[in-house]
């Protein structure tokens, strides 16, 4: 069973953590290699490395867009730090503005504390550490999501190429059942245009077959059929592979184009020619859906 994967797609996943709030986005287009982009807050620099690793692992090929965005809870990942020798320093001078007011009350710890970098909020680092974990597992499961509509894509890609590749099949059978006619009918045509030259000019049995042998060789498209219809058993092969098989779809495509212009120019037969332009137009349209597939 085939598994071609179309390489356009979208994916999104989010979770709630007593952090905060965590989404990542998915967006993959056509693109001829694979090409990672990774967007995130500062908070999560240290990671895009990881995630461009784990993005990479699942997807090959296509222009692949990663957008993070996290709403931080208020005080998640923050802790506070007291700076103890400035509150001493707040706490005597408000203790003599006291003594000098003649002022009975104590100085509050309220006061003190409020006093500016009294109390100082930094990060975490453990919970940076937990963010990491948590962003990874995200990440993942958009993967996971964008993967499966690349799957349902790609299994409509492969139906659409795979009755586009019997369409060729019958196409290219036509031609086939048609070529020995044309060899004929070439040499009768050579054997009249003799026949009416021949007061003129004097051409022997031998030479006469000669000359048709190599009329009909040089009109022979045995070869470019025997290819074609290889290229069809490869085209086959490519789709039951499990990896992605764009490139070499692609490839093959070249290929068919190649033997079908070949037999076009060779055959000088209008019916041929009539059954190539179909060829020709086939080859278009799943070449157009290669483009699709991972």
């Amino acid at each position: 069973m085939c598994m071609i994967k179309s390489m356009t797609g979208y994916g999104k996943a989010e979770a709630l953590s007593a952090m905060g709030k965590l989404m990542v986005e998915i967006r993959a287009v056509n693109h001829r290699y694979g090409e990672i982009n990774v967007k995130l807050p500062r908070l999560f620099f240290p990671f895009e490395g990881e995630v461009k690793k784990k993005v990479a692992e699942r997807m090959k090929r296509g222009k692949i867009d990663v957008f993070v965005q996290f709403e931080q809870s208020a005080g998640a990942g923050l802790q506070l730090e007291p700076d103890l020798s400035l509150a001493r320093m707040y706490y005597d001078a408000l203790d003599s503005i006291r003594s000098s007011l003649n002022m009975s009350d104590p100085v509050p710890l309220s006061l003190v504390v409020s006093q500016k970098d009294v109390l100082v909020a930094r990060e975490n680092p453990v919970a940076a550490d937990n963010l990491g974990e948590e962003l990874s597992a995200v990440v993942e499961a958009a993967v996971n999501d964008i993967e499966a509509m690349r799957v349902r894509e790609g299994a409509a890609l492969a139906h659409d190429v795979m009755e586009r590749r019997s369409l060729l099949s019958g196409l290219i059978g036509q031609v086939a059942e048609r070529a020995p006619a044309v060899v004929a009918e070439l040499a009768q045509k050579l054997r009249e245009r003799v026949r009416q030259l021949a007061a003129e000019v004097q051409l022997e049995d031998a030479r006469l077959a000669q000359e048709v042998a190599i009329l009909a060789d040089k009109g022979d498209i045995t070869e470019e059929l025997v290819r074609f219809d290889s290229h069809l058993q490869q085209f086959d092969d490519i789709l039951k592979l499990q990896e992605p098989v764009g490139r070499k779809l692609d490839f093959l495509m070249q290929e068919f184009n190649r033997e079908i212009n070949t037999i076009g120019s060779k055959a000088n037969d209008s019916e041929i020619a009539a059954l190539v332009v179909q060829v020709k137009a086939e080859l278009e349209r799943i070449r157009e859906q290669v483009q699709n597939i991972e």
